[in-house]
């Protein structure tokens, strides 16, 4: 699978090379997914996004679905295109997950707007919240959703920063679920090769 920095329908794979291509590489793609998730307490898992990560969530698609035209493989694209990190921020799905159905019911009224509490901190510097579901709401006045989209956009001097080694904590300040974690530096290497200079 090719890296081009753009996801194109011309620079995805055809369905039978994609599946020759998944037979010999599908275990790359889960190790890096891996590494790219931070758990965040007990409940919050962030899946920070790539363009590799990406790309064979979009294949995956068009395997599983078959989908081999034109419009089809557009509409992949335009949903999971977006959650490419861009050179200027970390990109990430978050799920929050509660095994038990009726604890899941009424842990999710509980953290209505948890989304708008996530944060990145990198060393010497200021929280950087998520902007969170910008293709669309995610919550009702009941309840939030079990999965969000967000973005932490960073300013150049946090971006050179991160990239010279500084120490990052993702963390949420919601009143129902205040946690933070100190990101893993094997992790934190492969989310600086996000960022531009």
């Amino acid at each position: 699978m090719q890296l081009t920095g753009k996801i194109t329908r011309e620079t995805l794979m055809p369905l039978e090379a994609y599946a020759k291509w998944r037979k010999g590489h599908k275990g790359e793609v889960i190790a890096h997914r891996k590494l790219r998730t931070v758990h965040l307490g007990e409940h919050v898992t962030v899946q920070f996004e790539s363009e590799l990560s990406m790309r064979y969530q979009i294949q995956e698609m068009l395997r599983i679905e078959k989908i081999f035209e034109e419009e089809g493989i557009q509409d992949e694209i335009d949903a999971y295109a977006p959650l490419v990190p861009d050179g200027t921020n970390w990109k990430a799905t978050m799920m929050i997950e509660y095994p038990d159905i009726h604890e899941r019911r009424r842990e999710l009224a509980r953290l209505i707007g948890i989304e708008d509490h996530m944060f990145v901190e990198v060393e010497g510097h200021g929280r950087v919240y998520a902007i969170a579901d910008e293709d669309l709401d995610r919550e009702t006045p009941e309840k939030t959703s079990a999965v969000h989209f967000l973005r932490f956009e960073f300013t150049p001097a946090m971006r050179a920063a991160i990239k010279a080694g500084a120490s990052v904590k993702l963390g949420c300040d919601h009143t129902n679920y205040p946690a933070h974690v100190t990101i893993a530096p094997e992790t934190l290497a492969s989310l600086a090769g996000d960022l531009a200079d």
